[in-house]
């Protein structure tokens, strides 16, 4: 398993990236430090890594109401990291589309 499991492109994340052009988020794998991520982004990528800020999500508990009664459930727990890159570098996730 990769230490990128892939990157985030939703709603929060795409304004985050507007406000600051060279901020990106992906989802790493739990066991990942900072130095593995940065050095990973690079390889992948080819670019200069500023800064990795990492942020742990917990599992939240699920319920749902059905004929046969309530199902109960947690959502998986992930790891988060946001890239800071040099001044002038960017990531093109479409490229290969």
């Amino acid at each position: 398993m990769g230490i990128l499991i892939k990157p985030i492109l939703t709603e929060k994340q795409t304004a985050i990236s507007e406000k600051f052009p060279n901020r990106y988020g992906f989802r790493v794998a739990p066991s990942a430090n900072k130095v593995e991520i940065k050095n990973a982004v690079e390889e992948l990528y080819g670019v200069t890594v500023k800064s990795v800020n990492t942020i742990n999500y917990s599992g939240k508990l699920k319920s749902r109401y059905t004929k046969a009664g309530v199902i109960k459930g947690k959502t998986p727990a992930f790891k988060k990291a946001i890239i800071t890159l040099k001044e002038g570098e960017s990531i093109d996730f479409f490229s290969n589309i």
